[in-house]
């Protein structure tokens, strides 16, 4: 999270300026799934799916640099590498949560609901899937599962710039609510949507970080000097 002094309207414009990253066949692979679920376009119900999923790489890689420490503590250098990725992993994991309080407060608010299947069922059907598949990966190539994360992210924050341009209904709407004003004050619902994908962007450019490729983080366009 900023410090408050971020133009979220100015951010928005970067994003939606910024052309998308080259998305490598599993990154692929994983948002056509998705559009096949939900369709293409992002909706409620799609964005709390996404936001569900989202905790998940977090967790498998705090599991995985938790079994490094039982097994390497004495290589102090892996220690603080892994405890670096533990804390960046659990604060993101609460924002990620706080992403998805935030829908079910909205799609609350519009009076949505869905069916049993779609609200209990799947999300936790898709839970368990992207669980394993996050661990093994995790296990196989933790590099290139920081790169997957840093794709999610770019999708998610283009598609939450997109959906605010797309939708200037949400300029009007006033925000209620303790659980939305955590991380406000919020004038509008668009301002909510424009944080969570500047958020989706922090966590891209940690992962980039963790990647191994620094140069690739994406600075505030609103904070002249904002370093990578």
């Amino acid at each position: 999270m900023s410090d408050g002094k971020v133009d979220l309207r100015q951010e928005q414009a970067a994003t939606l300026s910024r052309p998308r990253m080259t998305y490598l066949p599993m990154a692929r692979m994983l948002f056509r799934a998705m559009d096949a679920a939900y369709g293409k376009e992002l909706t409620y119900p799609k964005v709390r799916m996404l936001e569900t999923l989202a905790r998940i790489p977090y967790q498998a890689w705090e599991t995985r640099h938790y079994s490094l420490l039982s097994t390497r503590h004495k290589d102090l250098a892996e220690v603080e590498r892994a405890e670096k990725v533990i804390g960046w992993g659990r604060s993101a994991q609460d924002n990620e949560f706080w992403h998805l309080l935030v829908i079910e407060e909205k799609m609350r608010q519009e009076g949505m609901r869905e069916g049993r299947f779609w609200e209990a069922m799947a999300p936790r059907l898709a839970c368990f899937k992207y669980a394993w598949f996050c661990r093994i990966l995790a296990r196989l190539n933790l590099r290139r599962a920081f790169y997957l994360n840093a794709e999610f992210e770019d999708h998610a924050e283009h598609e939450y710039m997109h959906f605010v341009a797309t939708h200037p209904e949400l300029e009007r709407q006033k925000v209620e609510g303790d659980v939305i004003q955590k991380f406000g004050p919020f004038d509008s619902w668009a301002d909510v949507f424009r944080r969570i994908g500047l958020d989706e962007r922090e966590h891209m450019n940690n992962s980039f970080r963790f990647y191994g490729t620094p140069e690739r983080v994406v600075p505030y366009a609103s904070i002249p000097g904002s370093a990578p």
